[in-house]
This record gives structure tokens, sequence and C-alpha cells, in this order.
């Protein structure tokens, strides 16, 4: 059995909702009212995703040797670099 990883991003869509995306698998998007629900969602779209490549004879992208980062700066670190 194999593996599969896929980065995903949840944000807030600012009306009080979150939006859920999978960089990797381009135009896999979904939102929730909360994290929990816009995690569950993610997880349908991405297998509905996945079930729609393999069903086209399409390759499954695999995120090979990706780094996602969260930086983060002082008010004097961004002082200094403007």
């Amino acid at each position: 059995m194999k593996n599969y990883t896929f980065r995903v991003n949840i944000e807030p869509d600012g009306k009080n909702n979150f939006h859920g995306y999978v960089p990797i698998l381009q135009g896999c998007h979904t939102w929730g009212k909360t994290i929990e629900e816009t995690k569950k969602n993610l997880k349908e779209a991405i297998k509905c995703h996945i079930q729609g490549l393999v069903k086209d004879g399409q390759k499954i992208p695999c995120e090979e040797n990706s780094l996602e980062l969260v930086q983060t700066f002082t008010d004097a670190e961004l002082a200094l670099s403007c």
C-alpha cells in the first residue's frame, strides 16, 4: 500500500469562513465554517480530485523536496528591512 501526502492550506476568507486548498492539485479548493469542517471537506475534495485524475489516466502528483515555512519577524526586524 502506497501513502500519498498533500500539503494543504487553510486560511480565513474574511467572511467568517475558511478557505482550504491543495497547491499541487490545481483547482482543488473547498470552504467550511470552521477549520475542522474545512479539513473534512478538504479530505473529500482530495479524494474526488485524485479519483478524477485516475479515471482520466493522469498521474497522481506528489510533492518531493518541497519546503513550506512560516516566518516570524519582530517589529524591529521589519523596520530594519524597510
